[in-house]
C-alpha cells in the first residue's frame, strides 16, 4: 500500500516546483514509510511514497517500461498481476521486475485506456505517457483506494491518495462548498464525486481521467457498473458450492505477500468466515487481531476468541476502555475532510494492534452489501411490502399527514412508535431508504441550518445522492436497489474511508476479499431470497459457512462496531460536546441555528432524547474546522504519532 501525488500542466510544459511535489508527497509519509520517489519532466510530476509489500527488492516507484517513455505511480495491489505477465510477455513486453506495478506499465502499452477492465484489484494509479502527452488516472470498480483531484486556475491540475497532499501543494482555495456540507450532515461523509472543498474532487469508483496537454480537461469515463440481473437459476445447494469455491479463490489471490500476513476477527459472521477459509488454505496458522471493550454492551471478544480457537490462529486482543475519546482530533486530521463515523475509532485502534504483528491484514469489509446483512434492509423490506399495497398517489397524501400529526415517541415500546413507519409509508423506495440511512433527517436539518445555509444551498438535498444513482440501477427488485445504493455511497464514503485512513495511519495494508469484484458480479445474478430470507440477512452466506463456524457466530443478533456515544456525551465528554457545539468556531459559520444546537444539547444531556449521532456529527464538524481548515500545515500531526 502507498500513496500517489503529482502535478500535470494541461497547458504546456512548465517547470514543476520540485520542493512543492516533494512536501505534497512528505504530507502522505505515513501511508509508504519505506521508500519515497519522484519523476519531474517539464509540465508533469509524480511522486510516490512506498509501504513494501511485493517484490521488496526492486519494486521502487516511479516505474517505467523499457524506453522509460511510460511512467507510473501506483497505491493498492493487482492480484492477478502473475497470470497477465505471461500475456504481455507474449506480446512482446520486457519485465525487468516481479512487481504488480510493472504490469499496469505494459498493459496500458498494450491495452490503452482498457487496461483498467483487465485489472482484479484495488487501485489508484497515475500513468504519465510521454509519446503520448497523456496523464491517465484511474481508480478501482468498488473505490477501496482513493484518488483526489483539483484543476488550480493556473491550468495544473494537483491530485494524491488524500486530500492532504492537495492542501499541502499551497494553491487549492479553502473554500468550502456549502453542498458538500448537505451531504455530510445527512450521510455523515461527503459523498463522490465531492469533496468538503468546492474546488477539488473524488475520482468516483470505477472511473478513470484522461487528461492530455492542451485539451480541456474532460469529464471521468465509468469503465465497469454491477448489473442485478437476478437471473440465476442455482439451487441452494448449487449456490453455497459456488459462493466456497470464489470465496476461496478471492481470499487466496488476497494472500499473495513478502510481509507479514494476517487478519482481523471482530466475532461477526463475515471476519470468521475470512479466517476459516484462509486457515484452509494457510500452511502456517493464520495471525489473528481482535480488540475487546471493557462494556460488555459493545464487547465481541468472546466470539472472536471461539473462531480463534477453532482455527488455532496466532491470536492477539487488546482491551480497548469504553472511554476511549482522546482521538476525535486525530481522527480530524486522518480525514482531511468531516467524517462522522464513529466506529473509526476502535477501526483506529485494531489497525493500530495489528500493525504490531503483520503488515497485511485481510478484513470482512463489504460482507453487509455484498451478502444483504444490514437490519435496514429487512426493515426496508417489510415496509416496501406495505407500501406495494397502495398506489403512490394515495399514499403519499394519507400517511404524510398521518405523519406529520402522530406524536413522536422514542420513549415508547416499539410497537407504539408509528410516526417514523407513517412518514416511511407516505415515501418513494429511495426516499425511503435515504430518510432510513440518514443521521440528522430532512426535518433536523431544516431546523439545524440558518436561513443563510439554506439560501447558499439553493434547495439541494443529499437525497439528490441516491436519487441519481437510483436511476442507474436498472433493478425493480427492493433489496437490489439498495444494495445497489450502498455500493455507490456507504460502502465508498463510509466503509472503505474509514478502513483506508485507518489502516494507512499505521502503515497497514488491508485487503477485502469479501468486495472481490467478480464475487460481486456473481452474486448480483442471485436471487433476493438467497440474501435476505425472512428475518435472517446473509442467508446464503450462513448457509455456506454452517460447516466451519458455530452457529453462536452465525446466528447471533448482529452488534457493529459501536462506541457508548450516548454516555459519553452525558458523562466525559459532556463539557467538551457543549463548548464544541456551542463554542464559537461553529457560531463563526452563520450556518447553524444557534437555538436549535443548544436544544440538541440541553435534551440530550437531560436525558429527554437521544441526539448522540448528531452531535457526534456536529463534534466531528468542528473539529474539522480547526485541525484541517484552520490549520496552517497538513499532515498527521504529533498527537497522532503519540498515538500511533
Amino acid at each position: 500500500m502507498c500513496g500517489i501525488t503529482g502535478i500535470f500542466d494541461t497547458r504546456g510544459r512548465g517547470d514543476i516546483d520540485r520542493a512543492v511535489l516533494a512536501r505534497m508527497n512528505e504530507s502522505q509519509h505515513h501511508r509508504g514509510p519505506d521508500e519515497g520517489g519522484m519523476h519531474v519532466e517539464p509540465g508533469i510530476g509524480l511522486g510516490h511514497r512506498r509501504l513494501s509489500i511485493i517484490d521488496l527488492s526492486t519494486g521502487q516507484q516511479p516505474l517505467y517500461n523499457e524506453d522509460q517513455s511510460v511512467c507510473v505511480v501506483f497505491n493498492g495491489e493487482i492480484y492477478n498481476y502473475q497470470d497477465l505477465i505471461p500475456e504481455l510477455l507474449a506480446l512482446g513486453h520486457v519485465f525487468h521486475t516481479r512487481s504488480d506495478t510493472e504490469v499496469i506499465v505494459h498493459a496500458w502499452e498494450a491495452w490503452g485506456e482498457e487496461c483498467v477492465r483487465r485489472f482484479r484489484g484495488m487501485f489508484a494509479f497515475a500513468l504519465w505517457d510521454r509519446n503520448r502527452e497523456t496523464l491517465f488516472l484511474a481508480r478501482d470498480r468498488l473505490a477501496v483506494k482513493p484518488l483526489y483531484y483539483a484543476l488550480l486556475p493556473d491550468g495544473n491540475l494537483i491530485f494524491g491518495s488524500e486530500l492532504k497532499s492537495l492542501l499541502a501543494h499551497g494553491g487549492l482555495a479553502r473554500d468550502i462548498d456549502p453542498l458538500a456540507v448537505e451531504e455530510y450532515f445527512a450521510l455523515g461523509y461527503v459523498a463522490e464525486p465531492r469533496t468538503i472543498f468546492r474546488q477539488a474532487r473524488k475520482l468516483p469508483p470505477a472511473h478513470t481521467l484522461t487528461l492530455r496537454r492542451g485539451l480541456p480537461v474532460p469529464e471521468p469515463r465509468e469503465y465497469w457498473d454491477v448489473r442485478f440481473s437476478l437471473d440465476s437459476r442455482c439451487s441452494l445447494t448449487e449456490a453455497c458450492a459456488q459462493l466456497d469455491e470464489k470465496l476461496a479463490e478471492s481470499i487466496r489471490l488476497r494472500m499473495i505477500s513478502e510481509v507479514p500476513l494476517g487478519a482481523f476477527l471482530s466475532g461477526g459472521v463475515d471476519s470468521s468466515a475470512v479466517v476459516a477459509l484462509m486457515a484452509g488454505l494457510s500452511a502456517e496458522p493464520v495471525n489473528t487481531c481482535s480488540i475487546a471493550f471493557d462494556d460488555p454492551a459493545f464487547n465481541e471478544s468472546t466470539f472472536a476468541q471461539a473462531v480463534a480457537d477453532r482455527y488455532r490462529t496466532n491470536h492477539h486482543c487488546d482491551l480497548v476502555a469504553s472511554d476511549d475519546f482522546d482521538l476525535i482530533d486525530t481522527l480530524a486530521r486522518l480525514y482531511d475532510e468531516p467524517y462522522a463515523d464513529s466506529s473509526a475509532i476502535p477501526t483506529y485502534r485494531v489497525c493500530q494492534l495489528a500493525r504490531k504483528h503483520v503488515t497485511v491484514a485481510l478484513s470482512g469489509d463489504g460482507g453487509d452489501e455484498t451478502f444483504g446483512g444490514y437490519r435496514r434492509y429487512r426493515l426496508h423490506l417489510m415496509e416496501e411490502r406495505l407500501r406495494s399495497a397502495l398506489p403512490h398517489g394515495i399514499r403519499r397524501p394519507l400517511f404524510g399527514l398521518l405523519g406529520r400529526v402522530y406524536p413522536k415517541a422514542d420513549w415508547a415500546p416499539r410497537m407504539f412508535r408509528a410516526k417514523t413507519t407513517f412518514e416511511g409509508m407516505g415515501r418513494t423506495a429511495v426516499e425511503a431508504y435515504f430518510h432510513s440511512v440518514s443521521i440528522l433527517r430532512g426535518p433536523m436539518r431544516t431546523r439545524l441550518f440558518s436561513d443563510r445555509f439554506r439560501s447558499e444551498i439553493d434547495g439541494y438535498s443529499a437525497q439528490e445522492v441516491f436519487r441519481h444513482h437510483a436511476e442507474r440501477a436498472d433493478t425493480d427488485d427492493p433489496l437490489a436497489l439498495i444494495q445497489y445504493l450502498d455500493l455507490k455511497t456507504y460502502l465508498v464514503g463510509d466503509i472503505n474511508t474509514k478502513v483506508d485512513r485507518a489502516s494507512m495511519a499505521h502503515s497497514l495494508e488491508v485487503r477485502e476479499p469479501l468486495m472481490d469484484h467478480e464475487l460481486v458480479e456473481w452474486m448480483a445474478t442471485l436471487p433476493s431470497s438467497l440474501k435476505v430470507r425472512g428475518q435472517e440477512g446473509k442467508f446464503l452466506l450462513k448457509e455456506a459457512m454452517k460447516p466451519c463456524l458455530p452457529e453462536e457466530v452465525l446466528f447471533r443478533p448482529k452488534m457493529g462496531f459501536a462506541v457508548p456515544l450516548a454516555r459519553w456525551f452525558r458523562g466525559p465528554l459532556r463539557e467538551r460536546v457543549r463548548q464544541a457545539v456551542l463554542g464559537p468556531r461553529l457560531a463563526a459559520t452563520g450556518w447553524f441555528n444557534q437555538d436549535y444546537l443548544r436544544h440538541l444539547v440541553d435534551a440530550h444531556q437531560s436525558g429527554a432524547s437521544d441526539y448522540s449521532s448528531p452531535l457526534w456529527t456536529l463534534l466531528m464538524y468542528e473539529a474539522f474546522l480547526r485541525n484541517v481548515l484552520d490549520a496552517s500545515t497538513v499532515g498527521i500531526l504529533p498527537g497522532a504519532e503519540a498515538a500511533r
